[in-house]
């Protein structure tokens, strides 16, 4: 998963034809900890997506414009639109994450 370090490069990533999922978090979120623990086979699986992160507390204006209220939190974007936002409640298991992704497909 690549790094999201500037709002430049989120705008310019978010406006492409292809779809991008970001996943929003922190350095200090334990359950971002955990998602990073089986999170590598799901980005293997759903490769059909770009796999961004993007740390909220450093680009945190983005965070709010998108609503993302919990972390951590999964948002696809495609043509600079959010198609899907997948909130931290709803992320904590990886069959969480992947029912969301099969979804979204």
């Amino acid at each position: 998963m690549k790094t999201i370090t500037t709002a430049e490069q989120f705008n310019e990533l978010i406006n492409g034809d292809q779809k991008v999922l970001v996943k929003f978090y922190a350095g200090w979120c334990p359950d971002c900890t955990r998602m990073n623990m089986f999170i590598d086979p799901i980005i293997e699986e759903y490769n059909q997506f770009d796999w961004y992160e993007l740390n909220r507390d450093e680009l945190p204006e983005i965070a709010d414009k998108y609503d993302v209220m919990g972390i951590p939190s999964l948002l696809i974007f495609q043509n600079g639109e959010k198609l899907a936002h997948l909130h931290s409640a709803n992320a904590k298991t990886p069959q969480q994450v992947t029912e969301f992704l099969s979804a979204q497909q």
